[in-house]
């Protein structure tokens, strides 16, 4: 199936605004990251996370002031699928159940009319947070390179690395975004929790198989046009791949925007991080994988001829 017919789009001779694009987005999101930090949860942190299950629906704000006067005033508390149901979280640590027992004095004693069950409670200590967060740094990284290597072996080196470039962008690009729309609304809370580490991994994928296919469909026209010029070659298996790359990021795309938009804020921060990943991931295949391989082979033979 196409989306468009026969395309001649010269993809290439845009590479330097996309450059100028990419660089702005990367430097905006390393201010945001430098001032502002990112938002790490308890998976990270450690603390006491409770999941409670009221018998009638409740307002948020009141259950603001039911931690306020428990003394969690810098508790996290979202909604959990239904208004109903409520996540509590806190970083603060205590010996035991000492946190889970007063968060739920503090909520029986503000909801008296209005019973509630706890349908889940964790607790996580700081050393296994520290553990947790490094061990995430370490997939991500360990899932750049072995991906970079699998495209250099499959294809040639300078495919590979331009691959490996174009990953390293789209998770700048989504960090920074987490960073900078991370509390710009009182719904969008964009911690760093396991959730996020999954939807970075995922991102890694997505992106590098849509590489994956371009690169794999240059590969198939230099044997077949061998005397065709690189940027022509290489504008012309785009073009041959863009009603793939379309179909394939688009239903993505929608699916996320409507996990985003209807699953709730337990899922806002996976879905944000996609929705970025899955923008950002599409046009580094052509703007920032491919055109690495055009630059360098430019690069040669300008360095050839002097």
């Amino acid at each position: 199936m196409r989306v468009f017919g026969k395309t001649t789009i010269d993809f290439l001779a845009y590479r330097k605004i996309f450059y100028f694009i990419s660089a702005a987005l990367i430097t905006a999101g390393i201010v945001s990251l430098v001032i502002k930090g990112l938002h790490f949860g308890i998976d990270f942190l450690g603390g006491t996370e409770l999941v409670v299950e009221f018998t009638r629906e409740v307002e948020i704000g009141e259950v603001r002031s039911a931690m306020d006067k428990a003394g969690f005033g810098d508790a996290e508390i979202k909604t959990f699928g239904s208004e109903r149901d409520i996540l509590i979280r806190t970083v603060k640590q205590g010996v035991g159940t000492t946190i889970g027992d007063q968060i739920r004095g503090g909520v029986a004693t503000h909801f008296k009319d209005n019973p509630f069950t706890v349908i889940k409670e964790d607790k996580i200590g700081p050393k296994i947070g520290a553990e947790l967060q490094r061990d995430a740094y370490l997939a991500v990284f360990f899932s750049l390179v072995a991906i970079c290597l699998y495209v250099a072996f499959r294809f040639k080196f300078i495919y590979g690395v331009g691959a490996l470039i174009a990953l390293f962008h789209d998770v700048l690009i989504t960090i920074g975004m987490v960073s900078i729309f991370d509390g710009l609304t009182p719904n969008l809370n964009l911690e760093i929790s396991q959730n996020m580490i999954a939807a970075f991994l995922t991102l890694v994928g997505l992106s590098v198989n849509d590489t994956v296919v371009i690169f794999d469909r240059i590969r198939e026209n230099q044997k077949i046009f061998r005397s065709m010029g690189l940027i022509e070659l290489i504008n012309k298996s785009l073009n041959e791949t863009l009603s793939r790359t379309i179909i394939t990021s688009g239903t993505i795309f929608m699916v996320l925007v409507v996990l985003f938009v209807f699953g709730g804020e337990v899922n806002s921060g996976f879905s944000f991080a996609l929705v970025v990943g899955i923008i950002t991931g599409t046009y580094s295949s052509i703007y920032i994988a491919s055109a690495t391989v055009v630059e360098w082979n430019e690069r040669k033979a300008r360095k050839k001829l002097a």
